[in-house]
């Protein structure tokens, strides 16, 4: 069976309106979420308060807190949607379980899985290795739909710099 067909038929949609919260860091959630339509963002909170924005997801994104969702943890970080989503909620155990009796499933999932840990790894390497402005100019070209969907100040929590600071850089970037 295809993985797609498998959230199809297993999964539940489930509707969210703009400023609610899917899951908040510190939760408890074995909930995978596959996005239909919408926008989220995914953060961290510091012990101070400060937001530091881990990603935004579009539809046909997934995200889930693996920490939570296969470990038994708690979320290590927030869920919220920036527009009204749909999401379609699949509980990981499931996919889980269905990886040990069908052979496409879980080569589905194990390239899932490595796309997800080579996104985790780029993401590491643009936040240690590149400038502010080069985190920039890699965002602009990779997804310019954000800079129509996402706040400036959200834009600049992602990038790691302050909204003064990103001003600066669009100033110096788009003119």
């Amino acid at each position: 069976m295809k993985l797609a067909d498998f959230i199809a038929q297993n999964g539940k949609t489930l509707s969210l309106d703009a400023g609610e919260h899917v899951f908040r860091q510190g939760d408890e959630s074995e909930l995978l979420y596959v996005v239909k339509s919408g926008l989220l963002k995914a953060y961290y909170l510091s012990v101070d308060g400060k937001e530091n924005i881990k990603s935004f997801l579009l539809p046909g994104d997934n995200i889930g807190s693996l920490s939570a969702m296969h470990a038994g943890g708690h979320c290590t970080f927030s869920l919220v949607c920036l527009k009204p989503c749909d999401l379609i909620v699949l509980r990981f155990s499931a996919l889980h379980d269905a990886t040990r009796s069908d052979p496409e499933i879980s080569a589905e999932l194990l390239d899932f899985l490595l796309k997800f840990g080579m996104k985790k790894e780029m993401r590491e390497y643009e936040l240690l290795c590149l400038s502010a402005e080069d985190r920039f100019r890699r965002l602009l070209n990779e997804r310019p739909e954000l800079f129509d969907l996402v706040t400036q100040n959200d834009l600049a929590h992602y990038l790691g710099i302050t909204p003064v600071g990103l001003s600066r850089i669009k100033k110096r970037v788009v003119g």
